[in-house]
This record gives structure tokens, sequence and C-alpha cells, in this order.
């Protein structure tokens, strides 16, 4: 632990990574977006291990939901996404993704969230605009999180830097976040690291963590 100005500056993970100011955030483990992810990345069974050791450890849970809203709500900049991500030249052909209660806006059962857990949904890709997740966080003197789920390369990198921007420490467990391109993520990983104030490290290593601090 680094010490200045009066205050305790954590480098490490260890130092980064406690009870009393780390939560664990559940990225967008979706049934209509794990399916999206190649299956050899293991992408669910991966955030189940972090999620148990979390869960053992005694650390807040946050999980993410993405949402679409109805087209008739749904204004330019989701329309203009929208038509992006179904490759469609005009909004009018695009349909919500992910609508509210359909099958496909579930979190995937083998991570079902406890009534002691939160779940915030969200129309954007940092899973702090528009929801009460910095709020939450900070009402719980937490000022550090473990980041894991989907994807890595298209929404978790943003809340990342959102993170950074709001004064919190991220630790990103890399291998625990699933993703559709390699070449994004290569290029996500090269500029967190570059920008710096990430802890970037692997689920193992994570764990571990989780499971010392009982």
């Amino acid at each position: 632990m680094d010490r200045a100005f009066g205050l305790d500056i954590p480098v490490l993970l260890e130092e980064a990574c406690r009870p009393e100011r780390t939560a664990l955030i559940i990225y967008d483990m979706q049934v209509g977006i794990v399916r999206q992810i190649p299956a050899e990345q293991n992408a669910v069974a991966n955030v189940r291990e972090v999620l148990d050791a979390a869960r053992a450890g005694g650390f807040r849970v946050f999980f993410t939901r993405h949402m679409s809203l109805p087209n008739e709500v749904a204004g330019a900049s989701q329309l203009r996404t929208a038509m992006a991500w179904q490759r469609v030249d005009q909004a009018e052909k695009t349909k919500p993704a992910f609508p509210r209660d359909s099958p496909q806006f579930q979190i995937v059962p083998e991570l079902a969230p406890r009534p002691t857990e939160a779940v915030f949904d969200k129309i954007t890709m940092s899973a702090f605009a528009g929801t009460p997740l910095d709020l939450a966080l900070r009402d719980c003197r937490l000022d550090s999180f473990v980041i894991v789920g989907i994807a890595l390369e298209i929404g978790i990198e943003p809340t990342v830097r959102h993170a950074l921007d709001l004064g919190y420490l991220p630790i990103l467990a890399v291998d625990a976040c699933g993703w559709r391109d390699a070449a994004a993520v290569a290029r996500t990983r090269a500029q967190l690291d570059f920008i710096g104030g990430t802890i970037l490290t692997d689920r193992a290593t994570v764990i571990e963590r989780f499971r010392s601090t009982k």
C-alpha cells in the first residue's frame, strides 16, 4: 500500500480487493448474449467460478442486464445502434433484441442472482450510465470492483473506463470475460494497459483472493 498526502493508495490486488471495499460486477450474462459467444470460451463456467468465490468470501454482488426499449420510445441513438448491430439500413427494419421480460433478456440460470444481490437494467454500454450502480457502490463505501461477463470489447471496456473517471479502481479478470472479436479484444487490453489505473488479472488470481479473505 502506497501512502501519500494523507491517503492510502492501493497498488496490488491484495490491497485493493477486500470485502469492505470491493464488489463483484457480473456484466450482461444474459441468455441471448451468452449464446452469441463461442462455446469454447466456457464463459458461463468461468464466471460461475468467480461468482462462487465472491459469495464464499462475503463480497457484494451486482448484476447488469442490457435492455432494448420498444422502438417507439428507443430514440435516435438507440435506433442507430440497433441498425449497426442488426445490419439494416432503416430504423423501421430493426427489432428490439432484448425486450424486458423476454427469455433472451434473463440472466442465465447457472448464474441466477440471489435475493441478497442486485440486478440493474441498462440501455447503455457503460454500466454506470443511467443506472443506480454508482450510488449503490458509494453508499456501501465500496471504491473498487472486480468485473467479469460479456462482452469484454463491447460493454466491459466502456464500463471500466467510465469507472476510472468516477474514481474507482477496476479489477478486470480477463479470462472470465467473453468476447466476439479477437482483434478488438487485443486492442482493448492494450488500451487499458496503456491508460493505467486498472488491475488486469485472471480469474484464478481473483478467486484465490476472494477465498483468502474469509
